[in-house]
């Protein structure tokens, strides 16, 4: 890799033809003396670290056919590039350039790509750039341009394939004209202030793939302003239709039969449509996302729409739809995300439902469901975001299969009738968060098995018909944040610590018979039985208790003593604060984890993260529960913010993919230096980086993964990405994936660990959001999966995550890592994998060699091997593009490997 600045004597090469200095560490300022290289005609120098401005001696070269300067930190004015005759594609994206967009532009009759997207430019966006007829990309997303499309954009670009105008400025009507650049098959305008009526023209398209409207300002009426769906129908290329968040209203759903069955994602969200789901929405087959969600929708869910086998995604709420939910419904076998909430369903909840073996949210409230709760939909163990049932007219009593929600983070049956004791089982829902049993007819005690919720925040028991004492574990629960038990038959003595010392955190009235607790809660004091029986004996029985009151008195007030004593000698050595965030509670100090680690000993040492080692650890003593201990290296600088980056984020997520905490202690080691570290489920088969890259000196038997563990391990981790990126209210940015943070169980299933650099993008989940900085966390990441946009500056982001992950898969299954010494002089594993891609074959030359002595079989399955291998480098090649925009989403990536794994198991 070459690095320092470009010399000023470049410019002697006179003869020089061709100049490729990508993927470099070069710094510095172009020279000027680029301009006298009269004979260039390919300048590149991508992905370096590049500033100053852009020479304006550029403009010298006239042989010059392509500028090729993205991923630098260049900034100012775009120079005028009017006399270069030959420059076919300028492309100068991610960089800091501002200012207006030259005029001169407009004027190289031979440009074919202008790509300026995600820099600072200004101002409208030149008439001339619309006259050029050899264009065939305009691509400027993510600037702040103004401005409007003229009405006769278009006209003039009859080969103009891509247009991305999204996240800018624009304004005024999308010109009908557009129609008349008939080669454009993809249109992305979203997220800018676009208004008036969808043009019917946009139907002439006939190559159109892509049209995103969203987040605009676009109307429509009357009927004939939904005259482009119509028009649409002659697209027949058509796969992506996204249309929501507009002020569109009126349109009814059937008008949508037509359109192309090459659909594969239909969002219609929050635009006002009405009418009812017609059946010819199974003529989709390829549909694996539809989302009508917060419209007008009435009549009920069609049979027919079960035939949509490829549905993943399903989002049917705030609707008006009646009627049962067909039993049909679980025959789309693939749905990972079902959102039905919000109309007015009845009947009951189909068992068919549990058919869904990879579902991770349902969400069923606020309908008119009747009958019990099926055990067999409680039986789904996939459910791991949450599970809402709540605001129906479920009856009868909480099935045991409860217990099955093993993975379950948010579980809502509130504003139901249902009835009897609250199961045991409830307590094998370990990673439980957020419950919500109130306003049923719940009786009995508070089940002790809630104890086992070592990470609930939340918990509503109110309005029920609960009976007895508040039990004790309830102030034992570390992250209980709010507990209403309103409303029920307690009674007794309230307890005084946990949540109970903050009475805006907990609720108890209607409770007539508590007492005690903290003065806040204005709750009576306890008398004891014990003392009116006293009061009421007589005189000589008072002369007999009150001596033998006073001696048991002095005795206490000595015994208070030396605790008090014995507590200050030990106090430094207990733990200061406790976190258990997942399964099982385990109350330990620095001293337990010192003597369950043999001293913190090199032999226990297991790994090592980005702030910390990993030690194997007996916690009880003889090798009955083993763990992981993570202890952080606070003289490392960053470390303890990352203490608390990683307490924030593994209290926030739930997931079968993520490694499982079950505690964490604050304290101060023998030296009194504080402590801090993490106890982890053990993971008996390492990490992914020992079984991709062994090390000769650990003598260890030769071991490697199959393909179909290589496959589900991908499947795995891209689950994982999917649920942190997508699965909760604030995504969550991983930031340094990679092989040693991939863990294996018994089973080999991964489980990402290491959220020491994790970042939480509290904006709302949108691209441009990504760019805002979020997280007090420094990004660092590791060489060699570090996404390019991240060392010029880039905010992190979701992807920047899947440049990781596509950088890990080609590891995967090439055997190779990135940081492998034969990748230099500007070849990378990206590189090297793309240019053996131009051939399946070459394809299968590039595989690990080791994956030939693990499946024996593979020359017997030859074609499905090379279909399967193809599909994962062309995903792992999709998602390590080096312009994040071209990069796919984990839900993408997911479904495909999924679909990989099938073709080899076919």
């Amino acid at each position: 890799m070459l690095e320092g600045t470009i010399p000023d004597s470049i410019g002697n090469l006179s003869s020089l033809l061709f100049l490729s200095l990508d993927k470099n560490n070069l710094s510095g300022p172009m020279p000027p003396s680029f301009g006298s290289l009269l004979s260039l005609k390919i300048l590149q120098i991508q992905f370096n670290n590049l500033t100053g401005t852009i020479p304006p001696t550029l403009a010298n070269i006239s042989s010059l056919n392509q500028l090729l300067l993205r991923e630098n930190n260049l900034h100012g004015e775009i120079p005028h590039f009017a006399e270069l005759p030959s420059l076919s594609i300028v492309d100068c994206t991610s960089n800091y350039l501002f200012g207006t967009i030259p005029i001169s532009l407009g004027r190289l009759s031979s440009l074919e790509y202008l790509v300026l997207g995600m820099n600072n430019l200004t101002g409208d966006i030149p008439s001339s750039l619309y006259n050029l007829s050899s264009l065939k990309a305009l691509a400027l997303p993510y600037n702040q341009l103004e401005g409007t499309l003229p009405s006769d954009f278009g006209n003039a670009l009859p080969n103009l394939q891509v247009l991305l105008m999204y996240y800018n400025q624009l304004r005024g009507r999308i010109p009908a004209s557009l129609s008349n650049a008939s080669e454009l098959n993809n249109i992305e305008l979203s997220f800018n202030a676009f208004h008036g009526t969808i043009p019917p023209s946009l139907g002439a398209l006939q190559s159109l793939k892509r049209l995103e409207l969203f987040g605009n300002l676009l109307e429509a009426r009357k009927p004939s302003d939904w005259s482009f769906i119509t028009a649409l129908t002659n697209c027949t290329s058509l796969q992506v239709l996204d249309l929501g968040d507009n002020l569109l209203q009126g349109m009814m759903l059937k008008s949508i039969v037509n359109l192309s069955t090459s659909l594969n994602i239909l969002a219609l969200y929050n635009i006002q449509i009405s009418g009812i789901i017609p059946t010819e929405i199974k003529n989709f087959i390829n549909l694996t996302y539809l989302d009508v969600s917060v419209n007008d929708l009435r009549g009920t869910i069609p049979v027919e729409i079960s035939h949509l086998w490829q549905l993943q995604y399903l989002n049917l709420s705030s609707n008006m739809l009646s009627g049962e939910i067909p039993p049909t419904l679980g025959n789309l076998t693939r749905m990972d995300k079902l959102h039905l909430g919000s109309n007015e369903f009845e009947g009951a909840i189909p068992t068919t439902l549990s058919n869904m073996l990879v579902l991770e949210l349902l969400n069923l409230s606020n309908n008119r469901l009747s009958g019990s709760i099926p055990s067999e939909v409680l039986s789904l163990s996939s459910l791991a975001s949450f599970l809402d049932l709540s605001y129906n007219l479920l009856n009868g009593s909480l099935p045991l299969e409860v217990g099955n929600l093993i993975n379950i983070g948010e579980l809502d049956l509130s504003n139901n009738r249902l009835s009897g004791e609250t199961p045991d089982t409830i307590g094998k829902c370990a990673i439980l968060e957020i419950l919500h049993l109130e306003n049923n007819l719940f009786q009995g005690s508070i089940p002790s098995s809630i104890s086992n919720l070592r990470g609930l925040q939340e918990l509503d028991l109110s309005k029920n018909f609960y009976s007895g004492q508040i039990p004790a574990f309830l102030d034992e629960l570390p992250d209980l944040q709010y507990l209403n038990l309103s409303f029920n038959n307690f009674e007794g003595r309230v307890p005084m610590k946990g949540v109970f010392k903050n009475a805006s955190k907990v609720l108890l009235i209607g409770n007539p018979k508590l007492c005690g607790g903290i003065p806040e809660l204005h709750l009576p004091k306890c008398t004891s039985d014990a003392f009116a029986a006293k009061h009421h004996s007589d005189y000589k029985l008072k002369v007999i208790l009150i001596p033998i009151c006073g001696a048991i008195l002095c005795l206490i007030i000595i015994m208070c003593l030396l605790g008090v004593h014995h507590l200050i000698k030990n106090s430094r050595r207990k733990p200061l604060s406790r976190f258990s965030l997942k399964n099982r509670h385990m109350k330990v100090s620095y001293d337990e984890l010192f003597r369950a680690t043999n001293g913190f000993s090199s032999d226990n040492l297991i790994g090592t993260e980005s702030f910390g080692s990993v030690y194997k650890a007996a916690m009880n003593y003889e090798n009955a529960d083993i763990v992981a201990v993570k202890v952080l290296n606070l003289q490392q600088h960053g470390a303890f913010r990352s203490f608390m980056s990683e307490c924030e984020a593994l209290r926030s997520i739930r997931h079968r993919n993520l490694v499982k905490i079950l505690t964490s202690c604050s304290s101060l080691d023998h030296c009194d230096n504080d402590f801090k570290a993490f106890v982890f489920e053990y993971m008996p088969n390492g990490s992914l980086e020992e079984w991709l890259h062994p090390n000769a000196r650990e003598n260890r038997p030769f071991r490697s993964l199959s393909l179909i563990q290589r496959l589900n391990i991908a499947v795995d981790v891209a689950s994982a990405l999917e649920y942190l990126h997508h699965g909760g209210s604030v995504p969550i940015v991983h930031c340094d994936l990679k092989p040693s943070n991939i863990l294996l169980d018994n089973e080999m299933t991964a489980h990402v660990a290491d959220f020491g650099l994790a970042k939480f993008l509290r904006q709302p989940p949108d691209e441009s959001s990504e760019h805002s900085s979020t997280s007090t966390v420094g990004i660092k990441g590791s060489i060699g999966y570090v996404p390019p946009e991240y060392g010029m500056g880039c905010k992190p982001s979701r992807l920047g995550d899947v440049y990781s992950y596509g950088i890990l898969l080609l590891e995967m299954f090439t055997g190779m890592s990135p940081i492998d010494d034969k990748f230099k002089d500007g070849l990378s594993l990206r590189g090297y994998v793309r240019a053996a891609a131009a051939s399946p074959e070459h394809l299968m030359d590039i595989i690990d060699r080791n994956l030939h002595s693990v499946d024996n079989d593979m020359a017997y399955r030859e074609e499905c091997v090379r279909d399967c291998v193809v599909s994962v480098f062309d995903c792992g090649l999709s998602c390590s593009n080096e312009s994040p925009y071209e990069r796919c989403d984990m839900t993408k990536v997911s479904k495909e490997l999924s679909a990989a794994r099938e073709t080899l198991l076919s």
